[in-house]
């Protein structure tokens, strides 16, 4: 690897692409500067105005769900320096990145995968390239995962039956979702600043649609845009002088790309940093001038809309009635279907795993293991298994004669952000029944008031959701048409009034050029004249009760004021207040054990128990010997034995780090809490099969929604495919 680096990458080179990388980003910082005062004043604006979406009947979870881990397990893992496969104990933790370790029996500090970037079909089921059909390399089983990334390296990883395979799958894509979701939405400036500076990049080099790379945080996003721009330019060059066979080009090439990739990483972060903490500085400043000047800024905005609007808005109409307006309805349609599913099978799922809960206190534990059964449903909504179902909903997401026209590259980018919107709904679904139903065990019930109020506390928190849901749904199909039909309309318009746009620079003030921009108002013109077809279209779908879509006038008339009041108190912890005196830590009052060491014995035994437990565990607690690198098909026998014996390693080695193309930082080692150095309690299993029950969720009535929404049929086998798709990777 050394030789390849050393022979492609030279001194000259490597300064070459520094340079290269510092003009784009310079080019890309100076649009951020600009969007940056605009999105502080829209910002500022906004909660004066105090104009927004209809308060949610669901609570939302403040404190998130730490210390949990997601999964754990044995899987096979490439090692590109000696070419050879090792098998590995992973654990994905509560901030889903992906951790590797030697073995179960030692488990030293570990720093987790720190790449990002991998777009929502990042996890391929096959061995070949994505850009051609030479296979990488060779696979001992015929179940390989791969986590692919268009500019850094690949992780190849192999399990040994089909089973496994899929809950590798279902897991690796989970993480991909949730570290592709690296821009928090609650950064009402930052965040969008960041990605209006992407989108006019963008366009000034005439590229416009939607953009599969812009996933990750601002860094990762930034280090893909680089890339977009250098990646072709350094492969058109070098490919030509790599020497071997097709495969080991290929391979060459990945290196090569990966160490580019990681020194345009660590320039961006460094100029990104800076001019962010600049921004900050003037910050203070700048929110003194909106405050004062904020009736002046807002009229001479006004006036400079009122101008443009007079310019291009004949154009603009008669470009949204002849090339948009005809396919509005289409596009929604094919929105609607698998996104509705989606959050039917969500709202299927929390009905089934609640009624279970309620038969398990019925039958079996009682009051005392209530504790129990909240704590794994409170996990519900980031149970990659449990929810796959929900998610594999959107698959079959098509714009088929559609994407063409409106330049969509691909559908990925709108399925991972209705799948987030489906976890998001899940989470706040559980969370307010945790909270309604807290609130009840307060009055001491027995078991039988107890398994009424269950019910009762269901049904009430379904009605929630269903008006959440489709608040949540509108909102989410008004977002994707504008993101689908804007960047067709603007590359339309550009040839005929993009020209104009120069000479209303002079209608800003120069006190407001920071807050008021030319370009961003043109588009608020352009992205007026489609929003009231756009909201017209989603209305009539509302109005006709498709999908189970409220109309915008229903408002729930048993809505609950109180409600919200109630998720100010202090998180639930269901295993301290309920769990019972069987509990792996909760021997409370135990002769000669201090309620200390309780306390930590319990918080440990929440660090180590997994979410989805594997109890098909072919893999005890003692570390397995290295498998041998398979030469041939012969060497399936020789890892399946391997999976099979139960041999205790002398010295069991660190694993090296998941670093998935983020450049490792020479940090001090991390001091680690006393439970993340402990080994599981017991072996990793798999999940029994759920309980079958004849109960059906309730559905929304005629008189709340308008249809009686039908009963799901047989769910799908737990199976996706995602061939087709550049491979972007994220904080994980």
């Amino acid at each position: 690897m050394g030789d390849v680096l050393s022979t492609h990458l030279d001194d000259a080179r490597r300064q070459h692409i520094a340079e290269k990388t510092g003009k784009i980003l310079t080019e890309f910082l100076r649009f951020y500067e600009d969007q940056y005062g605009v999105a502080l004043f829209n910002s500022m604006r906004h909660e004066i105005e105090g104009t927004g979406a209809p308060q949610a009947q669901l609570l939302w979870r403040k404190v998130p769900l730490e210390e949990r881990i997601i999964f754990s397990g044995n899987l096979f893992q490439y090692q590109e320096d000696n070419k050879k496969w090792r098998n590995r104990f992973s654990l994905v933790p509560h901030n889903y990145g992906l951790v590797l370790y030697e073995n179960k029996v030692v488990r030293p500090p570990a720093r987790e995968a720190t790449e990002g970037g991998r777009s929502a079909d990042a996890v391929s089921t096959g061995t070949t390239s994505k850009s051609g059909n030479t296979p990488i390399l060779k696979c001992p089983t015929q179940f390989p995962l791969i986590l692919w990334h268009p500019s850094a390296r690949h992780y190849y990883f192999c399990m040994m039956t089909e089973a496994e395979q899929d809950k590798w799958q279902a897991v690796l894509q989970d993480c991909v979702r949730h570290c592709n979701n690296g821009i928090p939405e609650d950064s009402k400036v930052e965040g969008p600043a960041f990605t209006d500076a992407i989108r006019m990049y963008r366009q000034s080099k005439e590229l416009y649609g939607t953009w599969e790379m812009l996933c990750g945080n601002e860094v990762q996003i930034l280090s893909n845009l680089v890339m977009e721009e250098l990646g072709p330019e350094l492969k058109a060059e070098l490919a030509p002088r790599l020497k071997g066979k097709p495969q080991e080009r290929q391979r060459q090439w990945i290196q090569i790309s990966d160490a580019v990739y990681r020194m345009v990483y660590e320039q961006a972060k460094a100029r990104f940093e800076a001019v962010l903490s600049k921004l900050q500085l003037a910050r203070p400043a700048m929110e003194a001038v909106i405050r004062t000047d904020m009736d002046q800024i807002i009229t001479s905005k006004e006036h400079l809309a009122s101008k443009i609007r007079a310019s291009i808005l004949p154009k603009a109409e008669v470009c949204v009635r002849n090339h948009v307006q005809p396919y509005i309805p289409s596009i929604l349609e094919a929105l609607m279907v698998p996104t509705s599913q989606g959050f039917t099978e969500v709202r299927d799922v929390f009905f089934k795993e609640v009624t279970d809960m309620n038969l398990n206190v019925i039958n079996e534990g009682g009051i005392d293991k209530l504790g129990e059964y909240m704590e794994k449903l409170s996990q519900l909504a980031y149970h990659p298994l449990k929810m796959q179902s929900c998610y594999e909903k959107m698959e079959p997401l098509r714009l088929d004669g559609l994407q063409q026209r409106f330049d969509v590259s691909s559908t990925s980018v709108f399925k991972q952000r209705a799948q987030i919107h489906m976890r998001e709904q899940m989470d706040n679904a559980v969370y307010t029944f945790e909270t309604l139903l807290h609130q009840e065990l307060g009055k001491g019930p027995t078991k039988e008031e107890l398994c009424k109020s269950i019910q009762r506390i269901l049904e009430r928190v379904l009605k929630k959701y269903d008006y959440d849901s489709s608040s949540v749904r509108k909102r989410f199909f008004r977002e994707a048409l504008l993101q689908i039909t804007i960047p067709f309309l603007l590359k339309k318009l550009a040839p005929t009034c993009k020209s104009e746009l120069s000479r209303f620079q002079e209608l800003i003030f120069e006190d407001f050029a920071r807050f008021i921009l030319v370009e961003n108002t043109y588009e608020e013109v352009v992205l007026q004249t489609v929003m009231k077809d756009i909201l017209q279209a989603v209305k009539e779908a509302a109005v006709q009760r498709k999908h189970n879509l409220y109309r915008d006038s229903v408002v729930m008339h048993n809505s609950d004021p109180n409600l919200h009041l109630l998720a100010e108190g202090a998180p639930i912890d269901w295993g301290e207040e309920y769990g019972g005196s069987g509990d792996s830590g909760g021997h409370t009052g135990s002769p000669g054990v201090p309620d200390a060491a309780l306390s930590e014995k319990r918080r440990r035994a929440k660090q180590v128990v997994s979410v989805v437990q594997d109890e098909e565990a072919g893999l005890p607690f003692e570390a397995v010997p290295e498998p041998l690198s398979p030469a041939s098909p012969d060497s399936v026998t020789e890892l399946r034995g391997l999976l099979a014996q139960d041999l205790r390693a002398e010295s069991p080695p660190l694993a090296s780090p998941l670093l998935n193309g983020a450049p490792a930082q020479e940090t001090p080692q991390p001091v680690v809490a006393p439970g993340a150095t402990s080994p599981p309690s017991s072996p990793l299993r798999q999940l029994p099969p759920g309980k079958a029950v004849d109960l059906e969720a309730p559905k929304p009535s005629d008189q709340e929604t308008g249809e009686q929404v039908s009963s799901p049929g047989g769910r799908p086998p737990i199976h996706t495919t995602t061939e087709d798709s550049a491979g972007v990777q994220t904080e994980f």
